[in-house]
């Protein structure tokens, strides 16, 4: 495990008596796996001593930005999602296993500000990609073990008058987002990922491919783009006073990365092929207020100076009414049947992704999208 690790020894330890005997000596294939969410993925299933497959976008330079310190112990498959011939490639490879692979789908254009910018790559890599990958599998004739369609909570979108009824509430009136609740999405990644979300159960209904769909809250942590809410807060932090965000008052609900790794693990290991999961932290908290605790740890673990303030400010905005006002978690269904919860508090949580942008500043200054001064 490296350096960057957001795992602790107890928390590996924690993860080799929950999973070590699942995926020890299995194969698994991983899209997006030099991702944020994928290379935290790959390094938890290398480390429980998996044969990992890392399906890596192909680029001229064939960096690895996230996963290259693991090279020498998985199996790299540079290609692309929307080109199906590099995926039959892959997977035809992927015939030679000794066993059933696990599939992890994790590579998407996952950024909602960005799928306004780019809405046609956003289609193509979310929704045809994962048509591509699901088509191949069966033109392949792939058996699998399990395959795993990372969602998103932005699928829920708000509340629309006319179902109502039909969302969960608690005493206070706050939204709490269930498997069963009805999904609005409010952007072109949302709607990208519902597509995806579709197209795994429609192959696991006509084929049989054993699919389930997980969709998860709010993952943050070390190694992810900048250009998020809690990376865009600390890089801001990190290297000037005033802190430049967009609407202040949606409602989040955060969990570590590390919680999102046994999230997918679990649903993986013990879903029912077909079926629906969802997870997160459980909690809401706003824009403003996760800024303010962000500010605050940092501020407390020495990472900058006292004074850093807030300002909201309409070119960050997202655009016309498309912003979505509540997203919190019901993950029961999920705890009943594994025993899954988070373990990650957000005070923990945050004080390790601080740690991470302030020492890789090169890993992320090229990437900030805050370089207007205020």
């Amino acid at each position: 495990m490296s350096q960057e690790s957001p795992w602790s020894e107890q928390a590996l330890a924690a993860l080799r008596d929950e999973f070590g005997d699942i995926y020890r000596d299995r194969t698994v294939l991983i899209t997006g796996a030099d991702g944020f969410m994928g290379s935290h993925l790959t390094e938890a299933l290398v480390e429980l001593g998996a044969r990992v497959h890392a399906f890596v976008r192909a680029t001229s330079s064939g960096a690895l930005n996230n996963i290259g310190h693991l090279k020498r112990q998985i199996s790299v498959h540079f290609a692309d999602l929307t080109d199906k011939t590099s995926v039959d490639y892959l997977l035809k490879d992927l015939r030679q296993a000794p066993d059933k692979p696990y599939v992890f789908h994790l590579g998407a254009q996952a950024h909602v500000g960005e799928s306004w910018h780019r809405p046609y790559e956003t289609v193509m890599a979310n929704t045809v990609g994962t048509l591509n990958l699901l088509q191949s599998i069966i033109d392949q004739g792939l058996e699998l073990e399990k395959f795993d369609t990372a969602g998103t909570s932005e699928e829920y979108g708000n509340v629309h008058e006319a179902v109502a009824h039909q969302h969960d509430f608690d005493r206070d009136g706050g939204l709490i987002l269930h498997e069963r609740s009805p999904i609005n999405p409010k952007s072109i990644y949302a709607t990208s990922k519902v597509a995806a979300d579709f197209l795994t159960m429609n192959y696991h209904d006509a084929f049989g491919v054993p699919g389930v769909v997980t969709r998860m809250f709010n993952n943050y942590g070390p190694r992810q783009n900048p250009r998020y809410i809690t990376g865009t807060i600390i890089t801001q932090a990190l290297e000037r006073e005033q802190i430049e965000l967009g609407n202040l008052e949606p409602l989040r609900d955060f969990c570590f990365c590390t919680d999102g790794v046994r999230g997918h693990l679990m649903v993986a290991a013990h879903g029912i092929p077909g079926d629906l999961y969802v997870y997160g932290q459980g909690e809401n908290i706003s824009m403003q207020h996760w800024a303010e605790k962000i500010i605050e740890i940092g501020e407390a673990d020495g990472h900058w100076p006292a004074g850093r303030r807030l300002a909201s400010v309409p070119h960050r905005f997202r655009p016309g009414a498309s912003d979505v006002l509540a997203l919190r978690v019901g993950y029961e269904k999920l705890k009943r049947e594994t025993g899954w919860e988070p373990k990650v508090s957000w005070e923990e949580g945050i004080s390790r992704t601080i740690a991470w942008y302030a020492a890789n500043r090169e890993r992320w200054l090229g990437r900030i999208d805050w370089l207007r001064q205020p």
